[in-house]
Order: structure tokens, then sequence, then C-alpha cells
């Protein structure tokens, strides 16, 4: 039997830790642990039971499908679907005791024909989703929410004066729920930004996502808070070769290389999550030693330039992780890239083995 070429081994302890340290942050508030995206590519069954047991009291996804997932996997936690579902899935959100975000009236009514129980979302100032502020007490009305709830904008950035807006606007729907007589048995506007650099954000739950996986929700935050990256990406060379000083390389001969040298060949590519234009500034860990890549990341293989070291088929090789005494994270990936933390570990493609460590 054959099996998959690259792995991304998951830290179970790196969860637990990880979300001990949020619930502890967000404390008296309870916590959320966010497990959408497969848990970020992390693995959402695993991920979610870790959490669980490191003390979180919820879990979040995006889709119902996501709740029937973690159901299916014997997880009794209440499950708060974070997007409004779609008008066909309300039966599937009440079959399997999830509970939907609402914020329009016409999936209040599919909710209270269900009896679900419901978190109305209202929009503070993101506008991506959710209530206008002057309907939240009309729709609670209909409602009667298990929660109200916003989501903060520009949370990662501690200073930015939205973030005191959007808090008062909050505040002030909820100061008019309680006037007209409406209890909010749940508040919560904080995600992991939020919890780790907004005290007043906090209300009564966090929802954390991207600390969840031991990493910073922006470069600002590197290193403030003891968070341990619970994912290691490898896979080991499949040719060598020497290539003579001059020779190009991979699609359209983008790489070349300026003198006499070994390269291999990796068994990842786009395919896996190894974004394609990696090639232009990133490296992999080799021997523990940085080894430029050579040339387009293609669909199943990339290139890298060993030098004159003696590297073999077989060798492990390091794209996410630590070997030796060098690490490459997924901040390196999106710095290389000029994206975010949370594409890069999303992106680690079903084709990539999941394998788990647990060192607790």
């Amino acid at each position: 039997m054959t099996g998959p070429r690259a792995w991304a081994t998951i830290d179970l302890a790196a969860i637990r830790h990880n979300a001990a340290l949020l619930a502890e942050a967000a404390g008296p508030a309870s916590l959320c642990a966010v497990v959408k995206a497969d848990g970020y590519g992390h693995g959402a069954v695993d991920v979610a039971n870790a959490a669980l047991q490191a003390g979180a009291s919820r879990l979040g996804v995006a889709q119902v499908q996501e709740g029937v997932v973690l159901r299916e996997a014997g997880i009794a936690a209440p499950i708060i679907v974070l997007s409004e579902p779609g008008a066909t899935e309300f039966v599937t959100a009440a079959s399997y005791d999830l509970e939907p975000t609402v914020y329009t009236a016409a999936a209040i009514e599919s909710a209270r024909r269900l009896h679900l129980r419901v978190h109305l979302k209202v929009d503070t100032g993101m506008r991506r989703s959710g209530c206008a502020l002057g309907d939240a007490v009309g729709l609670a009305r209909s409602a009667s929410p298990a929660s109200v709830w916003t989501h903060l904008a520009v949370a990662d950035e501690p200073t930015h004066p939205h973030n005191r807006v959007q808090l008062a606007r909050y505040d002030a729907v909820l100061a008019s729920l309680a006037a007209a007589g409406i209890e909010v048995p749940l508040r919560h506007a904080a995600n992991t930004a939020a919890c780790l650099l907004h005290p007043d954000a906090r209300y009564d739950m966090v929802r954390c996502g991207i600390g969840l996986y031991g990493l910073a929700p922006s470069p600002a935050q590197r290193g403030g808070f003891d968070l341990r990256p619970a994912m290691r990406l490898e896979t080991t060379v499949s040719f060598v070769k020497r290539l003579a000083a001059g020779e190009r390389l991979s699609y359209g001969l983008r790489g070349a290389v300026e003198k006499t040298t070994t390269v291999a060949t990796l068994p990842i590519g786009y395919a896996d999550g190894v974004r394609r234009s990696l090639w232009k500034e990133g490296s992999v860990l080799i021997g523990g030693i940085r080894r430029r890549i050579l040339g387009v990341v293609t669909m199943d293989q990339m290139i890298v330039d060993c030098g004159d070291d003696d590297v073999r088929v077989g060798d492990e090789a390091v794209l996410i992780g630590r070997q030796g005494c060098e690490s490459i994270t997924a901040d390196s990936w999106a710095e290389w890239l000029d994206t975010i933390n949370y594409e890069v570990v999303c992106g680690i493609s079903p084709r990539v083995g999941r394998r788990l460590a647990d060192d607790s």
C-alpha cells in the first residue's frame, strides 16, 4: 500500500497549550475554539477534542456541514455556525443540534419553526455580514437569541480607532436590547487578537481561531505571547542530480544555477499547498541547512539548491518547522508570499497526509 509523499504533523499538545493560554487570558469569559476550514488545515475533529480538553466550552465553524462532521465524530459540545446558513440547511442544523448565526428575518423565521437556538450577528463596522444596528431589537424580539455578537475588523491593530467605534456601537445595541427587556445570555465580539489585546472586548466569550494553532494574528504580535505552532510540514528527497553552472530549470526555465551544484527534487508542489511563487524568496531545510528553492514550484514537485553537500534520496526536507538549529514558520511563508499565516496553513491540501503527535 502506498501513502502520501508529504506529511503535516499536528502537535496536539501544542493545541492544548494554546487553548489553555487563551482560556486563561479570556477569563472569566469562556473560550469558543474556532475549528472551521478543517481546523485551519490541522484537522477539525482532533483539534476540537484537544481544545475542549484544555478548557474550551464551545466550538465555532463556518458552515453547517463542518458542524455535521464534528457531531458525527461524537463531539457533544455546543457548536456555533458563524455564518448564516442557506435556506435549505436549517433542517440539517436542527438535526445535528447546531446553533446557527442569523441576521435576516427569513433566517430567523426558518430557525424559529425548528426551535433552534440562534446567535444574532450585528454589523458594527466590518461590513461583511450582520444585521443593521437599527434592526437588532426587532430581530432579537423574533429570535430570542442565545447570543448577540459582532466581529472586529482591525482587532490586530490595537491602536486603530475603529476598534473603539465598533465596541461603542455594540455596547449601544446591547443597551437598546436591555431597555427593550430582551435578555442576551451570551455576548461576544473578540477573536484571537481582541482576546489578547483588548480586554474590554472579551464580554462573556471569545472566539479564538489562529491563536489556537499557535500563530500570532499579525506580525506585530509575534513573540508577544507563548503560542506554540502546531503544524510541521515535511517530505523526503525523491531525486538528486548535479547541474552545471548556467543551467536553467523548471517551467519557463526561470530558475538558474550560478555554479555547478547538487539539486534535490522534493515530491510536493502547489497541488499540496506550496504556492507556485514561493520560489522567488523561499527555502526549505535539508540537513539542518536552508536550501534555496530553484525555479517555479510545479504542481507535484519542487527543486532546491543543495550546493556541494551530500544530500541523498530519502533525506528529510522540512518546509514548515524546525530541523537542527534552523526553523521555517508559516509566518516565514507569509512574508515570502506577501500574505498572512492563516492562508498558509489553511492552504495545505488534503493530499498532504496528517499525522498526530502528542508529547504531553
